[in-house]
């Protein structure tokens, strides 16, 4: 049996959710309008040196980007409020029935705070393979004889292309003298 208080009003903010809930999708317009934002702010106060302007300097692609963030998120907004809906999920292989898997969840954030925290005294090399071997164990690999290698291979490749070949410096730690 319902009474007068059970039944949502406008006066419980009933139908303030129920409207907020059927246009979730502009959180994600919000989302992107506060990155573009940012993004612009930070391109738009970069620090350029005379010499390094002219037609596409540092701050082109960052402005292209902010400016591409806050159009999509205009566009996606005013889709949502036309009453456009996002389609569910149809992946063969996922069941939306099931909850999420907070362990690999948690066990990957850790994974990556783990690299975070120890990239700097150890070094790339070294941060690199312990991030790519923790992120294949919290993803379900328990090839402990395969891992391991494929991890370690795949991080000096990754250090050798972005520190010898791109030009972007990372830290060598223990390794540095060697590689």
């Amino acid at each position: 049996m319902t009474t007068q208080t059970d039944i949502p009003t406008a006066e419980t903010g009933g139908e303030r959710r129920s409207w907020l809930r059927e246009h979730s999708e502009l959180g994600v317009c919000v989302l992107l309008l506060a990155l573009g934002v940012l993004v612009l702010t930070d391109a738009l106060t970069m620090d350029v040196d005379i010499a390094q302007r002219g037609p596409v300097g540092p701050k082109t692609v960052p402005v292209v980007v902010g400016a591409g963030l806050l159009v999509i998120a205009a566009l996606l907004a005013l889709d949502v409020l036309r009453g456009g809906r996002g389609q569910a999920e149809g992946g063969e292989d996922i069941d939306l029935s099931e909850p999420a898997d907070w362990r690999t969840v948690l066990l990957l954030a850790g994974v990556f705070l783990g690299a975070a925290v120890l990239i700097e005294p150890l070094g790339f090399p070294i941060a690199g393979a312990l991030l790519f071997w923790g992120a294949a164990f919290a993803l379900g690999s328990r090839r402990t004889d395969r891992d391991p290698l494929i991890a370690a291979g795949l991080s000096l490749v990754t250090y050798t292309v972005f520190n010898n070949l791109l030009g972007v410096p990372l830290p060598g730690g223990p390794l540095m003298g060697v590689l």
